[in-house]
């Protein structure tokens, strides 16, 4: 947990006299899905990568040791959170790193279809056990799930969208999400609490944050951007939102929600 109060800077307080204000209702749009799928994308997606990515994580994805290109034939990316994060990483790259990106130059169709190949690579699905109707009934019900999770444009935007969570995750890493969510909490899912100087505070998602800005959406998907150049302080929380569920469902319960959770997979 890190706590840092900024003192005034009266030459960016003129400009942002105003602390806290709405953020602009067209920012809740939905992360952009993949429209490039087909079995000619995943062809075309092969070529592109083949051509600009094979140098650093080898030829079929596997990774060059050589030059620290990791493993993406897995499936799963630490750095990229579905596959809108995938295609960001792609295009613009990780600041700090080796990963430089493609850049604007390329075009949004090829990027994307780097993405459908990368995960085309993906393992062949296993059977998680339970049972996935089962599973969806404590998705909606007792897990209360769907508060926080939109799955196929139903749900709440306070964690990450699920439609696709059987792609990027297996069965014992949904089991783990589950029981210790702490584990792995990507940037995008810390929360902020920030605290204006006559003690109003307001807690939310930590949607963005810049030199001079941070934006929070508050449990009721309101957006709002503070000033780090005010009167108000702000906390971040590392930690994830999501309650543990060890002592909340039984080990088979756990299981159905799984085995909904894994099936929840894009079409082949």
């Amino acid at each position: 947990m890190h706590r840092t109060t900024i003192a005034p800077w009266s030459g960016i307080a003129l400009l942002m006299a105003v602390a806290a204000v709405p953020w602009p209702a067209a920012a809740r749009a939905q992360e952009p899905e993949n429209p490039f799928t087909s079995r000619i994308d995943v062809r075309m997606g092969r070529q592109s990568y083949q051509a600009q990515c094979s140098t650093c994580h080898g030829i079929n994805a596997t990774g060059n040791p050589e030059v620290g290109g990791p493993d993406l034939s897995t499936g799963r990316f630490q750095r990229a959170d579905g596959d809108a994060g995938l295609f960001r990483v792609i295009r613009d790259g990780i600041d700090g790193t080796a990963m430089i990106g493609l850049g604007a130059d390329s075009t949004e169709q090829s990027v994307w279809q780097i993405v459908t190949f990368l995960r085309s690579l993906a393992p062949a699905a296993v059977d998680p056990g339970g049972s996935a109707a089962a599973g969806a009934a404590l998705f909606a019900g007792k897990g209360d799930c769907a508060r926080c999770h939109m799955v196929n444009g139903d749900g709440g935007r306070l964690g990450p969208d699920l439609s696709s969570v059987g792609d990027r995750r297996t069965p014992a890493e949904l089991e783990s999400d589950l029981v210790d969510p702490d584990a792995r909490v990507l940037p995008r899912w810390w929360t902020i609490t920030a605290t204006g100087p006559g003690g109003e505070t307001v807690e939310g998602l930590r949607m963005s944050e810049d030199t001079f800005t941070y934006r929070i959406m508050d449990a009721d998907e309101n957006l709002r951007a503070f000033s780090k150049y005010g009167d108000w302080s702000y906390e971040r929380t590392q930690a994830s939102t999501m309650p543990g569920y060890a002592a909340t469902l039984t080990a088979q319960e756990r299981t159905d929600l799984v085995a909904y959770l894994y099936s929840l997979r894009r079409e082949p």
